[in-house]
């Protein structure tokens, strides 16, 4: 079966997914559970005073109860755990590996090139994997790609301070090629397939967070690529057991995050981003 033609190939195309991108992250921030919570409290809270008062309390108590029930009901757990379950790691890895390629997403570039120091997010594991993976393949093509996912800073990228990373945890960063234009996974895929061109026949791994794997995965593959999940930075155990708990920020956290991913399942695969709703090995 011949490969898929890249999409996103005109500057129509590259100007909607501008649009999609803003509309994204405006969309995120105004739906995310913290949010939902934080304004149905401030829409209740001041009508504690007024004859509306009922209405008020009501709206506290949602947005109280909601949120200490997330830490009791593991939500957030379920909803990962079935996204880091979907691509299991390699038992057998591919004797033969033409190129690695990392996802960003997981370091504050800004933060990084300021001080000069490595700040990394929960997915540092992304790093280990990622140089262990070039030791073990000495001679397949490295290739990093992030730009900058901030809507309103995109004066430095995350390929830049990636840089100061890999010099650092002795991985020549001579020997990576670096994608600093893509500010989402979807432009991950797309740009580095550009950049790359890889031969239908090549073989290519894909280090990124277990949870993000499957959108990742769906996206790699609609852009024509050849690749093997190698998923990292697992948030949930491999037997999901329910542990009561009173963990505020840890459970609203894995909340979001899980709704996040699912999220953006649903919207890639609406948008043709994708090869399924749910990719499966």
């Amino acid at each position: 079966m011949g490969r898929k033609r890249p999409i996103c190939q005109d500057s129509t195309s590259l100007g909607i997914e501008i649009v999609m991108f803003e509309l994204s992250k405006i969309g995120w921030t105004l739906v995310n559970p913290t949010a939902l919570a934080f304004l149905v409290l401030l829409a209740g809270a001041p009508l504690l005073w007024t004859r509306y008062r009922n209405l008020g309390r009501g709206l506290v108590m949602l947005a109280l109860v909601a949120s200490v029930g997330v830490q009791i009901v593991p939500v957030g757990k379920w909803l990962l755990h079935s996204l880091e379950g979907r691509f299991p790691v390699p038992r057998e890895m591919p004797a033969k590996v033409d190129g690695i390629i990392m996802l960003g997403g997981e370091i504050d570039q800004f933060r990084t090139l300021s001080r000069g120091q490595p700040a990394l997010y929960g997915g540092a594991s992304r790093l280990i994997a990622f140089a262990a993976l070039a030791k073990h393949y000495p001679d397949a093509r490295l290739v990093f790609t992030g730009g900058s996912g901030q809507m309103l800073r995109q004066e430095q990228s995350e390929a830049e301070a990636m840089r100061i990373v890999f010099a650092m945890v002795g991985l020549d960063p001579n020997r990576v090629t670096f994608e600093d234009r893509s500010r989402n996974t979807y432009e991950n895929a797309i740009l580095t397939f550009r950049l790359v061109e890889p031969p239908p026949e090549e073989t290519w791994l894909l280090v990124t967070s277990a949870r993000h794997m499957p959108r990742s995965m769906g996206v790699f593959r609609r852009a024509g690529w050849k690749i093997v999940a190698y998923p990292v930075d697992f948030l949930t155990e491999a037997t999901l057991r329910w542990r009561f708990a009173l963990s505020f920020d840890n459970g609203l956290g894995k909340l979001e995050t899980g709704l996040r991913e699912w999220t953006g399942l649903v919207v890639y695969y609406l948008l043709g981003h994708t090869d399924a709703l749910f990719p499966a090995p």
